[in-house]
């Protein structure tokens, strides 16, 4: 399926969302069996981007490695969001949800210094914003104290990647000063699963692990990045509170 047509998907979703009942009816729709109650919720976690070793093929991250020093791990770092579900059933609801991630990793050249000794740096920054839409099966319903949830989704990642400071160029050996920026927008599958708790029967909290998976092009060498593609996959861990109506 197509950027595109995972963006009418998007839409679709929003505006099913938008014709959800009002909370009354919602109640008497959940006195029913149906709970179609909604709630609004924030998140706050980290993001960890996928390992060295687990990293797609020409993951310009990876690529970096071989002449900068830096870790993967440097690119863990903290994530928020905001979500809206809907209850579909008393098993089944529907979420959309925004996150947004970012975090700079400093690096130097693993051999290469300037005339003076000094250090080479330079700066690599790594932003995602996903939008994700999402279904999840609750095997106690939504209406228990404890709810354990899976649930799987597609992700609209949005992205950007840059690289600032001081690079040598190998060709001549000269270092100069330049910023690279490569960003684009990818559709990524994602799983995920969590806990959560009932209390006073509006508020709900708990933690959520999910996975994504997918890459975007940086434009290689062209646009001066030492390979094509850079690995967006990874998991994200948060904690979570929702209030419903």
């Amino acid at each position: 399926m197509t950027t595109s047509m995972w963006r009418a998907v998007f839409g679709v979703f929003v505006a099913t969302a938008s014709l959800a009942p009002a909370p009354a009816q919602a109640q008497i729709s959940r006195v029913s069996g149906a709970d179609t109650r909604q709630s609004i919720g924030v998140n706050f976690g980290a993001f960890l981007p996928k390992a060295e070793d687990s990293r797609v093929d020409g993951d310009v991250l990876f690529r970096n490695g071989d002449s900068l020093l830096f870790d993967i791990k440097d690119f863990n770092g903290a994530s928020v969001g905001a979500e809206y579900l809907i209850g579909l059933s008393r098993y089944i609801e529907a979420g959309l949800d925004v996150s947004f991630y970012q975090r700079t990793v400093p690096s130097i050249y693993r051999e290469q210094v300037n005339a003076n000794g000094s250090e080479i740096e330079q700066d690599l920054k790594l932003r995602i914003t996903p939008v994700t839409a999402s279904v999840r099966f609750l095997p106690v319903g939504r209406d228990s104290t404890v709810q354990p949830y899976i649930g799987i989704g597609a992700s609209l990642l949005n992205w950007r990647y840059s690289e600032s400071g001081e690079f040598v160029d190998f060709t001549d050996g000269s270092i100069f000063r330049d910023r690279f920026v490569a960003k684009g927008s990818t559709v990524a599958p994602v799983v995920l699963g969590g806990l959560r708790f009932l209390a006073a029967d509006v508020w709900t909290f708990g933690g959520e692990l999910r996975y994504q998976r997918g890459e975007g092009d940086t434009g290689g060498q062209a646009a001066g990045f030492l390979d094509d593609r850079i690995d967006l996959g990874g998991w994200t861990a948060n904690f979570n509170v929702h209030y419903r109506f």
